[in-house]
């Protein structure tokens, strides 16, 4: 926490409750009080789950089965009031899909994950990486001022709960290899392979020059 700006222990928490909508106390508790709403979805990579409280995006997870997602929801957050299909949710889902699908777009919706501050940090600087590209362990470690602090890093990125819209996918080793991803190897290629060949066609599309008028 010192490494990362704050001068005293109890200052990280009170900064903590402005990155999420769950304090941190009521986290560890399961959420006890809190509203979140869920949908699971068909999706390329096989199911997605979308979870939200009220101040934005919570769980952005995929899976093999849409029971084995809401029933691991259902573990994280065991105190939470859970509810499913709820109207007010529906442009959030659209937009999340379009974004899984094409993650060039971007996501614009707000974000409601609860972490350490160096863990803040972490996904912050995975935020920067473009679709496209990749970072190492390493390099996210100098981004952030500790170049010490490599499996830490590694740590954070197992930590994250907000897939693609926090693009832990996108770290490799210094090699080049793949290493770990909490939602599969596999889909952690397909991602690359898919956000890569998306970047080369908009590239190509951007350098194409499409005449005014044609001279005969």
């Amino acid at each position: 926490m010192y490494n990362t700006g704050f001068e005293t222990s109890s200052s990280s928490y009170n900064k903590s409750t402005s990155w999420s909508g769950i304090p941190p106390t009521e986290y560890q508790q399961g959420a006890r009080g809190t509203g979140i709403q869920f949908v699971v979805k068909p999706v390329w990579l096989g199911w997605v789950l979308i979870a939200a409280t009220q101040q934005g995006i919570c769980t952005l997870t995929l899976g093999d089965t849409a029971e084995a997602l809401t029933t691991l929801l259902q573990h994280q957050f065991f105190h939470a009031q859970i509810r499913e299909n709820d109207p007010t949710f529906e442009d959030w889902i659209e937009q999340v899909i379009a974004f899984v699908e094409t993650p060039q777009r971007g996501l614009n919706l707000p974000l409601d994950i609860q972490g350490t501050a160096f863990q803040q940090r972490v996904w912050q600087a995975l935020q920067t990486i473009a679709p496209g590209s990749t970072s190492s362990y390493s390099e996210i470690a100098q981004q952030i001022g500790n170049p010490k602090a490599v499996r830490a890093v590694a740590r954070a990125c197992a930590r994250n709960q907000l897939a693609i819209a926090i693009p832990c996918h996108r770290i490799v080793g210094n090699d080049g290899s793949l290493r770990g991803y909490r939602w599969g190897s596999d889909r952690k290629r397909a991602l690359l392979e898919r956000e890569a060949a998306q970047a080369a066609t908009s590239l190509s599309t951007c350098m194409t020059i499409t005449p005014a008028f044609a001279v005969v």
